[in-house]
């Protein structure tokens, strides 16, 4: 059993910025539903708080994890030692997805580097925060992150890029609903 933390302190949120990735895992609230886990990279999170994280989504086919935010809130990060000392960080809580056309959108972009087509920002507020000893991860060597997703979304117009989502993202593999876009957004 690992340690268990009250907040997520200097040290901690060290750690975090030292990792090139992390996973994101949700559920729906229906037991037959599916259970969502997808890893993001790309320096796309930030610690705002002893108990807030946040990171962009740039998006790409699937919606589920705005989905299942939206149904029941639920969400853990997992984060893994790939270099170094080993070690995994989960943080468990309550989240929600904050929309180009929500007022808080702008202010926490601002908060990030450029990121290509962020298309919103998945907010956390952190319930509870356990490592364990991550003996199993094994040792990777960073390279460099891919610049497979700047590169596609430079070539697309901002319609282009407004379709596809809401053609693909309104809803999720299970029909709830994904991305909502203002009057006139279609």
């Amino acid at each position: 059993m690992g340690t268990e933390y009250t907040e997520i302190d200097e040290r901690i949120q060290n750690w975090i910025g030292r990792q090139h990735m992390f996973f994101v895992s949700t559920a729906p609230t229906a037991a037959d539903g599916l259970v969502n886990c997808s890893p993001k990279g790309l320096d796309c999170l930030r610690v705002l708080g002893s108990r807030e994280i946040a990171y962009v989504d740039t998006g790409g086919s699937g919606i589920e994890t705005v989905a299942h935010l939206k149904e029941n809130g639920r969400i853990t990060l997992m984060f893994c030692a790939f270099e170094g000392p080993p070690k995994i960080f989960r943080f468990y809580g309550r989240g929600s997805a904050i929309e180009p056309h929500d007022d808080r959108f702008n202010e926490l972009l601002a908060k990030f580097p450029q990121m290509p087509a962020a298309r919103n920002i998945i907010y956390m507020d952190v319930e509870r925060i356990i490592d364990s000893c991550g003996f199993g991860v094994p040792l990777y060597d960073f390279r460099q992150h891919r610049d497979s997703l700047p590169n596609y979304f430079n070539k697309q117009s901002e319609e282009d890029v407004l379709k596809y989502r809401h053609d693909r993202n309104s809803k999720s593999l299970e029909g709830l609903p994904g991305l909502s876009f203002p009057k006139g957004d279609s």
